[in-house]
């Protein structure tokens, strides 16, 4: 029996991943200023929990960013639990991300990530990541919201593209991984030429990826430990 699966991971991708890389192995992969917190691993990220953002301003440095986007002139939060995921055919031109596409990139730190497929009556979790077990960068974009109350909250979404042929089979998306040798060019603010940045944004090599089943723990965010990307049969 499938437990159920809680959130919106069972619909969106991505909805759940995996951060569990040290900060001094996100500092040193990512080219960092040391940030003045640390950062607890992450087997089962959900959305609308604080998640660490590399964000170039003058420097490039890590941010705690609350996953769920929310527009700087929206008037509603609870719109960020319906923008976790942007599409990256449409995000420089959508009047939610256009402007955060020109100039609030991000790259979003990660292990891995999970879907669901789907096999008979149930929904099967899976885990994947890179071969080669390195942490990468998911592309993610960033917005200033002010609450009522008048404090800024860092807000963050995720892009997605078209699944690559190891991921078709699994789901007709996947999240955009910036690959190393793109990500400063994705990262700098002064870089707003839609022909460079499209490009950017395409599926990742499959031959580079993986994936296996794991247990259903993940099926609630509410279990975060090492047994929730433990292979299982």
């Amino acid at each position: 029996m499938q437990g159920r699966i809680s959130g919106t991971a069972a619909s969106t991708m991505c909805g759940r991943f995996v951060r569990y890389s040290s900060l001094q192995t996100i500092v040193k992969e990512f080219d960092l200023e040391e940030p003045s917190f640390d950062l607890s691993p992450g087997y089962n990220i959900a959305p609308s929990q604080n998640i660490a953002v590399v964000l170039q301003d003058r420097r490039k440095g890590l941010l705690l960013c609350k996953w769920g986007y929310i527009p700087s002139w929206s008037k509603d939060p609870s719109v960020g639990s319906r923008m976790i995921n942007a599409r990256s055919e449409s995000v420089a031109d959508k009047p939610s991300f256009r402007h955060a596409f020109r100039s609030r990139r991000v790259l979003v730190p990660a292990d891995g990530f999970y879907e669901w497929q789907k096999k008979g009556e149930d929904k099967v979790p899976l885990f994947i990541r890179l071969k080669s077990g390195k942490p990468f960068g998911f592309a993610g974009l960033v917005s200033f919201w002010t609450s009522p109350e008048g404090n800024q909250i860092c807000t963050c979404t995720i892009v997605t593209t078209g699944a690559n042929k190891l991921l078709e089979k699994i789901h007709d998306r996947m999240p955009v991984i910036i690959r190393k040798e793109d990500r400063d060019t994705w990262l700098d603010p002064s870089m707003q030429e839609r022909e460079t940045l499209m490009p950017l944004m395409t599926p990742y090599a499959p031959e580079e990826m993986e994936f296996y089943h794991v247990s259903t723990l993940v099926n609630s965010p509410s279990n975060n430990s090492r047994e929730c990307i433990r292979p299982v049969e």
